[in-house]
């Protein structure tokens, strides 16, 4: 838009999609904080605006409860939590809507293309582009008739917005070293449905956050429900992959959450649309990395601007994004020597430490790792509501995440509980493969798996034994299996199911897969 305003025609602007259409990767239902929206597109949601997004519902009240088996027990919500202003909205219409609008703006947007390798200037190391997938690649490696190979894409500047865990940012961080000064990033697993549910049961607008049960007290998470659209509701579980106990399953948590009085009384006699399950960056600001590096730099949940106790990110996501705009621009325009040089977005690293994202993030860094200590979920929602209500982020301490990451904190499972999850009952409770088939995600069964382990037989040698199976628990989507083999000798055989693939989901094992 810098561009259009300034008459630049020549300026252009590529964003490489790697879903078949833009916003099909994106798990819908979301409540959204618009000042980053208000800035970019001050009409974005103005009844006389024809090209407005007509999907927004206003959050009209908010409730918080602590859960028991059976009970729900209403407690404040903090101050980030008040949803006043903000809109429920299907984060995937949402996205589609906002491709549109910047087609209009003359972006270039190619869906369908996905990024798989980083590509560097031979002279100086520096960023100069990314090279997408090889298409029609059979699982063995080699060409099947549909064969395209794949492209490059030289920019002067080039911008990773990959979400979390990202296969090319990890590439980009260790070769910059771009986490040298921050502590290790940390991770939640979250997982959604959006059902359809009955007029008597549907309360639009309504906001309803939850703690505690199912989750034991060693486990940070929460969910939530949102009444948004017409009749509809998004609800899911967040849960900290920090989590202690192998025996653990994320997805069996939330199917028991779901009958849970508090969420029972609300889907029951509904009908489940749609499924969906991604990783979340739950370090905050200690786990910001350096975000420019030469020739390109980090924006949105790829940095990790996620505000864990707000459970927003998007507004800061797209903040970010405006600030690197902004710098890029600047730092190109006009400029013909950054045709052929390497440039270095000083200025939004500047942006982001003097911006919102920064003090908002600041204000609330010991939330999250107060959850670390001895006392656990109990102590955390204590020291979270001093930080909330007291403290205000001005104290002059702040707290270090675990120093090893995530996967450390993983019993073996001879030493933890076992749990065992009830059998789903088809209509408020779903097996896997049910969720799985409400994603939307199609993958070919002959494609190449890009989720790789170096040697399949050492790594089932050197983890079941001491986790079990844990692949098969952490999972929301069966990607990871255990399956019977006689052959073996442990008697089981470690295998990816890349068909059912929703999210990259490789944190709590005492070493990643990937």
């Amino acid at each position: 838009m810098l561009a259009t305003e300034a008459g630049n025609e020549e300026f252009r602007v590529l964003v490489l999609e790697k879903a078949g259409e833009i916003g099909d990767h994106i798990v819908s239902g979301n409540v959204i904080e618009p000042s980053a929206v208000n800035e970019l597109l001050p009409d974005w949601n103005n009844p006389d605006n024809p090209s407005r997004f007509q999907y927004a519902t206003p959050a009209t009240h908010d409730k918080m409860r602590f859960l028991t088996k059976n009970g729900s027990i209403p407690i404040p919500a903090p101050p980030q939590m008040n949803n006043h202003g903000n809109y429920i909205i299907s984060l995937n219409q949402f996205s589609k809507w906002l491709g549109e609008r910047a087609e209009e703006a003359g972006v270039e947007i190619y869906p369908g293309f996905a990024a798989s390798e980083v590509l560097y200037k031979p002279d100086d190391g520096s960023v100069m582009g990314v090279a997408t997938n090889d298409l029609g690649i059979a699982r063995s490696g080699k060409p099947k008739p549909s064969f395209e190979r794949g492209m490059e894409f030289h920019a002067r500047v080039t911008l990773f917005a990959e979400g979390c865990h990202g296969s090319l940012t990890k590439q980009v961080t260790k070769k910059f070293d771009l986490r040298r000064d921050s502590q290790p990033q940390t991770y939640g697993l979250g997982l959604k449905e959006v059902w359809k549910v009955k007029p008597e049961n549907f309360r639009k607008g309504e906001v309803v956050h939850s703690m505690g049960y199912p989750l034991p007290s060693s486990t940070y998470g929460g969910g939530w429900i949102y009444h948004f659209g017409e009749n509809l509701v998004s609800l899911g579980l967040v849960v900290g992959l920090d989590y202690p106990n192998p025996w653990l399953s994320p997805y069996g948590e939330f199917q028991k959450l779901k009958h849970h009085p508090l969420y029972n009384s609300v889907i029951q006699g509904g009908k489940c649309i749609s499924y969906g399950a991604r990783a979340l960056n739950e370090g905050g600001f200690q786990s910001i990395p350096k975000c420019a590096f030469p020739g390109g730099a980090l924006i949105g949940d790829t940095a990790g601007f996620l505000n864990v106790p707000k459970i927003k990110g998007t507004h800061t996501a797209m903040r970010s994004g405006l600030l690197a705009a902004q710098a890029v621009y600047a730092a190109l325009a006009g400029d013909d020597k950054a045709a052929s040089g390497t440039t270095f977005l000083y200025d939004y690293e500047d942006a982001l430490r003097s911006s919102s994202i920064w003090r908002e993030l600041k204000s609330v860094r010991n939330m999250r790792p107060s959850f670390h200590s001895p006392l656990g979920l109990y102590g955390g929602i204590l020291y979270s509501g001093l930080e909330a209500y007291l403290f205000r982020g001005k104290t002059p301490w702040t707290l270090k995440h675990k120093a090893r990451g995530d996967h450390a904190a993983t019993m073996e499972a001879e030493s933890a509980k076992k749990i065992e999850y009830p059998k789903p009952d088809g209509k408020i409770s779903f097996d896997i493969l049910t969720s799985v088939s409400r994603t939307g995600t199609n993958h070919e069964e002959d494609q190449p798996v890009h989720l790789q382990v170096d040697d399949w037989d050492a790594h089932a040698r050197e983890m079941w034994p001491k986790y079990q199976g844990i692949e098969n628990r952490f999972c929301p989507a069966g990607v990871y299996e255990y399956v019977e083999d006689e052959v073996k000798d442990l008697g089981v055989r470690f295998q990816i199911n890349a068909q059912k693939y929703v999210a990259m989901l490789s944190f709590p094992l005492p070493r990643e897969i990937g």
